[in-house]
Formats: structure tokens, C-alpha cells, sequence
């Protein structure tokens, strides 16, 4: 029997498979591919942000398998949404994780107060170096201080955050009919003002503990483990 495809796209941090270390071992069981978003390179510079080249790093990653599952961290959710909205017959299902898809409610008061306070920042991006960008990014979204920028790959990583884009400013304003879960951390109002909006829509809503990343924790990772097994028996019990 031929293994149901899974795409992990990563957000803002760490990509490829260091992005999902408790998801690795849904290898054995599925035909797993873990993505690196456009910019998102271990040996090239850093470039800006491109919603519609993630969006065709995740269609192409489905088409060649005829579709397959989708799960993303982050501002790698508005990529895989936009995915399901144009091709939802790729897309079996969406499992969202802190997702930063701010379009969809950005009239809400949690969306609202996030982009008062991160705008002005994203406004005076290019007059900051990527230390100084990367130290008030992390104590605006966060409240944390950031590391030093001693070796390439903390360099390139400042580099890189300071090339994406508003969040705000996807061209997400519908959602995809298709079977979706949203796993928050609930520890950040914004995060679950998305993750209501998306549960009113239709979706799953789940939360565990881990802060931003949900999926490292062990309930998390059971929760998306659990969510893409159901989808996929429902979808074989259909063809059968």
C-alpha cells in the first residue's frame, strides 16, 4: 500500500526537518517531506519573502504524489492555506500550528494590538541593521532577549527574519474547505484569536503546552499525529 504523503512547512526559526524534531518519526509510517520556504537556504544569502513561491513549494511537493497532508508552523500557515484555497483537491488536510494568518482576522481587537505594536517596526526595517531588527522583533513579539550573532548561521538567521513580510499582508481572505486542525500553545491572545476564528469556520481546535511551539511537546505532537491518522483512515475508508 503506497504511503499517504506529509508536508511540514516551517515558520519564522529553524526549517527543513530541525523545524519538526518530534515529527520525524512520522516518516515510517508516512511519505514525508519536510519543506524549506522560499529564502530558507542552509549555504545561500538570505532574500526577501515570497508567499507566492512557498505557495508553489507546497503544490509542487502535493502534485507529484497526486496530494497528500499539510502541516505548518507559523507564517508556513499562510502558504498552506493559500495552497488549499487554490488546489483543495491536492490538500487532504490542514493541520496549523500557532498559525500567523493575521488577514483573516485582522478586525479583531488580539490582531489588531499585535499589528500596532510590530507595524512601526516593520516600517523602519531597512534603517536597522539585522542585530538591531532581530533584539526589538524578539521583545515585541515575545517579550525575550535574543542570543549574539557570533557565528554565520545566527547571522543569516537575523538576516533572514528581517526580510519577511508583515504577516498582515498575505493575500489570505478565504478558508479552504478542507478537514483542518489548529494547535495553539495558549499562551498568546493572538494566536488564539486566530485559532477561534478558524474553530467558528470549521476547524479542529486543539491546545497543548510548549509556548510558540506546540508540536515539540508530547500531547502536540500526539495531537498532529492523531488528527493526519484520522483524515487518512476517513479517506481510505471512502475509496474503499
Amino acid at each position: 500500500m503506497q504511503k499517504q504523503r506529509v508536508v511540514f512547512l516551517h515558520g519564522l526559526g529553524s526549517f527543513g526537518a530541525a523545524a519538526w524534531p518530534k515529527q520525524h518519526g512520522m516518516a515510517l509510517a508516512y511519505d514525508a517531506l519536510f519543506l524549506r520556504r522560499h529564502g530558507f537556504d542552509p549555504v545561500a544569502e538570505p532574500v526577501e519573502s515570497n508567499v507566492a513561491a512557498d505557495v508553489a513549494i507546497v503544490m509542487d511537493a502535493l502534485a507529484d504524489s497526486g496530494g497528500g497532508h499539510v502541516v505548518a508552523h507559523e507564517q508556513g500557515a499562510i502558504a498552506a492555506m493559500l495552497a488549499a484555497v487554490e488546489r483543495p483537491d491536492l490538500v487532504y488536510s490542514l493541520s496549523l500550528v500557532e498559525p500567523a494568518c493575521l488577514s483573516l482576522t485582522a478586525e479583531l481587537p488580539a490582531t489588531a494590538s499585535y499589528r500596532a505594536l510590530m507595524e512601526p517596526l516593520f516600517e523602519v526595517r531597512s534603517q536597522l541593521n539585522d542585530a538591531d531588527y532581530q533584539r526589538e522583533y524578539y521583545l515585541r513579539a515575545f517579550s525575550a532577549e535574543t542570543g549574539g550573532l557570533e557565528t554565520l548561521e545566527a547571522q543569516r538567521a537575523a538576516r533572514r527574519l528581517r526580510l519577511q513580510a508583515p504577516p498582515w499582508e498575505a493575500p489570505l481572505q478565504i478558508v479552504p474547505g478542507v478537514p483542518t486542525l489548529v494547535l495553539t500553545g495558549g499562551w498568546e491572545p493572538l494566536y488564539e484569536e486566530i485559532a477561534a476564528y478558524l474553530q467558528e469556520t470549521g476547524a479542529l481546535r486543539r491546545v497543548a503546552a510548549g509556548g510558540h511551539r506546540p508540536q515539540d511537546s508530547v500531547d502536540g505532537d500526539h495531537i498532529i499525529r492523531s488528527f493526519v491518522a484520522d483524515v487518512g483512515r476517513a479517506m481510505s475508508a471512502q475509496a474503499s
